[in-house]
Parts: C-alpha cells; sequence; structure tokens
C-alpha cells in the first residue's frame, strides 16, 4: 500500500498563494473602508452646508415645506405610504397659540395670516371664543381635529390647555403671550362696556344684554365693594390657560399655579410678555422661523400699524391706588404665574444676547404706582374675548378630563 506523502515544496506554493488571496482580500476590504469614508465625509460636509443654508435663511428650503406639506395632506388616506416613508423636518410643525383674552393675541393673529400667506404654512383660527372648558369628548375630537390638519400647520383659538399624550396622540408645540394680570383685566373691563374704536357702538352689539347700571359701574365701586366680575374666581383667568382641564385648575390655589408652571416648562416653546411684545416676536423668528420669519418687519411697518390702530380699547382709565392695592392681594396667584413667566423669558432672552426691559423683583409690586407707564396698549385689543362661564363651577368633575 501506498503512502502518499506531500513534498515541502508543495506545501511552500500553496501557502503563498493563500497568504496573496489574503493580501488582495485585505487591499480590497481597505479600498472599500477609505470609500465608506470619503462618502461618510461627503455627507457631513452636505448636513453642515444644509444647516449653514437653513439658519441664514431663516427655514428649511421651500420644496421640503412642499413635500411635507404635500404628505400632510394625504395622511389621512388610509395606506397611502408606510410610516417609515414620512417625511420628518428637523422643525416643529404642529403648533398651537392657545391664546389668552386681552392679551395681544388678535395682534399676532393679524401678523400670522400675513405671514401663513408668505410661508406657505397652515393657519386655522377657530372662531369660536367663549368655550375655553372642554368635555373630555369635547377634548378628544378637538384634538384629533387639529391632528388631522396638513402640516406644517399652527393653530389658534381661546382654549384651556390640552394634553394630547394622554389620548396617544402627538403632542404639539405650545406658544402663549400673557400681560400684567392688572392691566388684562381693566382691558376688558372697558372692552365689555364701550368697545374699541372701531365703532361707538360695538359694545352694544357685543353686550346688548348689559344694563346701564352695570355698563357705567365705576371700577372702584367695583373693586372695593367686591362685585363677582372684580372678585375671584372671575380674576383668576390667566392661569387656567396654562393649567389645563381639570376642574381644579378653574380654583384660585398654589396646586393649580404649580400644574400652570410644569405646563409650561414642559409643553410651552415659548410664553412671552405683552410688556415686551417686539422681544417675543424676535424670539418667535428665532425660534419658529419658519412660521414667524420676517414678523418684526412687518410688525414695524407703517400698513400693519395702520390695521389695528382702530381697535384700541376706550374710555380705559386707572382705579385708584387703594383699589389697585386690593386688586393685587386678589389676584396674588395671577402675579406668581405671571412674575415665573417673566423670569423665564427674560432667562430666554440673556441666552441669546438680549437685554430685558424690565428687573423689577418679583416681591414688589412696583406696577402700583408705574402701571399705567409700564404696560403699553398693544397695536390693538383683541376682538375675541371669550364669557366668563361662571356658571359653570359646580359640574359634576366626572364630565371632565382629569390630568394626571
Amino acid at each position: 500500500m501506498k503512502n502518499y506523502i506531500s513534498s515541502p515544496r508543495l506545501n511552500n506554493h500553496s501557502t503563498d498563494r493563500n497568504s496573496r488571496k489574503g493580501f488582495w482580500l485585505w487591499a480590497l476590504g481597505l479600498r472599500f473602508s477609505l470609500r465608506d469614508y470619503g462618502f461618510f465625509m461627503a455627507t457631513l460636509l452636505l448636513f453642515c452646508l444644509g444647516s449653514l443654508f437653513y439658519q441664514l435663511n431663516g427655514g428649511p428650503p421651500k420644496v421640503l415645506l412642499e413635500i411635507r406639506q404635500y404628505l400632510g395632506k394625504i395622511r389621512s388616506i388610509p395606506l397611502a405610504f408606510p410610516s417609515f416613508w414620512r417625511l420628518d423636518l428637523p422643525f416643529p410643525s404642529q403648533v398651537i397659540y392657545n391664546r389668552v383674552g386681552k392679551c395681544g393675541s388678535r395682534t399676532v393673529v393679524l401678523l400670522l395670516r400675513i405671514l401663513a400667506e408668505k410661508h406657505q404654512f397652515n393657519l386655522v383660527s377657530s372662531d369660536i371664543h367663549n368655550k375655553t372648558r372642554l368635555t373630555k369628548h369635547e377634548q378628544v375630537d378637538l384634538m384629533r381635529n387639529i391632528s388631522t390638519i396638513p402640516q406644517p400647520f399652527l393653530y389658534t383659538r381661546h382654549v384651556h390647555f390640552l394634553n394630547f399624550t394622554r389620548f396617544r396622540l402627538e403632542q404639539p408645540v405650545y406658544i402663549n403671550i400673557i400681560r400684567d394680570p392688572i392691566n388684562r383685566f381693566l382691558s376688558n373691563y372697558f372692552f365689555r362696556r364701550f368697545g374699541d374704536w372701531r365703532g361707538e357702538q360695538n359694545h352694544l352689539v357685543r353686550t346688548p344684554q348689559m344694563k346701564d347700571d352695570e355698563r357705567y359701574l365705576d371700577i372702584n365701586v367695583c373693586i372695593m365693594e367686591n362685585y363677582p366680575e372684580c372678585s375671584n374666581p372671575r380674576l383668576f383667568y390667566v392661569v387656567p390657560y396654562f393649567c389645563g382641564q381639570h376642574p381644579q385648575c378653574r380654583e384660585p390655589d398654589v396646586w393649580a399655579v404649580e400644574r400652570a408652571k410644569q405646563n409650561v416648562i414642559e409643553n410651552f416653546l415659548l410664553v412671552g410678555i405683552l410688556e415686551e411684545l417686539e422681544d417675543v416676536l424676535l424670539l418667535l423668528e428665532r425660534l419658529l422661523p419658519h412660521y414667524f420669519s420676517d414678523v418684526l418687519s412687518i410688525y414695524k411697518s407703517p400698513d400693519f400699524w395702520k390695521m389695528g390702530n382702530l381697535t384700541g380699547t376706550v374710555k380705559k382709565h386707572m382705579p385708584t391706588l387703594e383699589a389697585l392695592q386690593v386688586l393685587y392681594q386678589r389676584m396674588k396667584y395671577e402675579y406668581d404665574f405671571y412674575n415665573f413667566v417673566r423670569d423665564k423669558f427674560h432667562l430666554t432672552k440673556k441666552k441669546i444676547g438680549l437685554k430685558s426691559a424690565s428687573q423689577n423683583s418679583n416681591h414688589e409690586p412696583d406696577f402700583l404706582h408705574e402701571l399705567a407707564l409700564r404696560t403699553h396698549e398693544p397695536l390693538e385689543e383683541e376682538e375675541e374675548e371669550e364669557d366668563e362661564e361662571e356658571d359653570m363651577g359646580q359640574e359634576d368633575a366626572n364630565i371632565w378630563l382629569v390630568q394626571p
């Protein structure tokens, strides 16, 4: 029986061949690695250039907005596109402005109408002005309707904060503007009675049921004699817009204020103050350029000012210092929240290099001495002021959505 033994020469030849094969495989892998590296660097360069383009031009390219808007329109069609085909742009495309009454919101809505046409986003402004609190079913219906608006969109309405995530819906970005609580109250008090400069009789159309005794009630009498309109819970007005739909949000206490503060931190991109409206518009332009680009130049234009000069509240005057002091004590929770928002707003301004116009301490009611000078009237006083809904306080809490 023959034994076959490999020769050393044959073994060396096989080893050399395997070595050359390994070398070429290594070289081929290196070549592909360099190609991948080059592709990665090119992608990174394009991303940087795109980011620079985004910053310099106040938003993403128009073609991306058009694509996003197109895909937003077809989202309601079942199975039109798989979820992984949806285009997600690097900016908020769902914005809610749950505007607070008598805080300059009509000025902002006028600006938004111009901006929506200029920047091609969908503006939906609700004509419901007197229903800020909703039942659970009303909340669900409204939130679902909002979620079906083609993106990018901005929805605005007088309504208390809505918690979309509780119903497993995507939470939009919130924005809002508030003002000094006493100034807001005074603006509303005289507007309900005497309207604005758009027409001498428009207040009669708005509040035809108001008797002359109430219409011409001296505001100092209203405050000092503790009329319902000049006392709580009617004075507790701004905080519920941020606290939400919980029944306790209508009660003037620490719980509602703390809930409102937490929602501002977690859900609101910006809450500005009317006393520094130009800075609010500037921050909105920085934070939401695809909505608010050029808003400040539009706001300062003479043509825009002509649009709003006829809507300032008429016959407005200041109460006595004694009445203001009483009013301030009744609105202590409103001022707690207002001071929190003002400090947060000033901190945001500081981060981008803007100086704060006011440095007053939160604990010193300096407005009692300079209220008439400190808070300027906006370009207009908003028309869409809600009724106060005071007869609803004792309704069964089970019909309201209880947010955790």
